[in-house]
């Protein structure tokens, strides 16, 4: 497991290495807000205790606008690893049928790469429809695609304990982890209340 790396303004950044944790406390960069009580580092000359989650002591800058950016990781978790046409789920999916990204309205006739233009598709619905347009094919989009909300998807990619979904709470909201706590993925994801 991985440990949540805070920003000083305890905005929830993402989830490093305990390694790479251990050298920003090491360091002086973070500091450690909560342990795992099972593991240890060591040196010769110190013992720290393994970070489960760290806040930055100095505020980092993170640009919005590379935050949502389409990626297939973050495009089958908003689509909820679902096809958008027939809805088969990734479970589903068996042999050479997988899940691909398709655009709506293809790249060859004028689509363009977004949020609003973009959907989770099997390979059979994919290759049905090919460069034509949904209709042209007799298919219909179960759910309207438009740009996610970036707390939900980051956090429902990732794997977090109960005492790092008590800071991703704690800054967002409670519902913050709702979306997470539901999805239908085959990935475990072990948040305690």
């Amino acid at each position: 497991m991985g440990c949540l790396a805070l920003n000083a303004s305890f905005e929830p950044l993402t989830i490093i290495p305990a390694r790479r944790a251990v050298r920003l406390v090491l360091d002086g960069k973070a500091e450690i807000l909560e342990k795992d009580g099972t593991r240890r580092f060591r040196s010769e000359t110190r013992i720290v205790p393994c970070p489960a989650v760290i806040r930055l002591v100095r505020y980092v800058h993170v640009p919005r606008r590379f935050r949502r950016q389409v990626t297939n990781t973050f495009l089958f978790a908003r689509d909820e690893y679902s096809c958008q046409y027939c809805g088969k789920h990734k479970k589903e999916l068996r042999g050479r049928q997988f899940l691909t990204r398709d655009h709506i309205v293809p790249l060859s006739r004028g689509g363009d790469n977004t949020w609003e233009n973009v959907v989770t598709s099997c390979s059979p619905c994919n290759n049905r429809k090919g460069d034509r347009l949904p209709r042209e094919v007799g298919l219909k989009l179960l759910n309207e695609p438009g740009q996610p909300n970036y707390v939900h998807l980051v956090w429902m990619v990732r794997r977090v304990t109960g005492a790092q979904a008590k800071y991703i709470r704690m800054f967002y909201g409670e519902g913050a982890l709702d979306v997470v706590s539901q999805r239908r993925s085959e990935e475990p994801v072990e948040i305690s209340l």
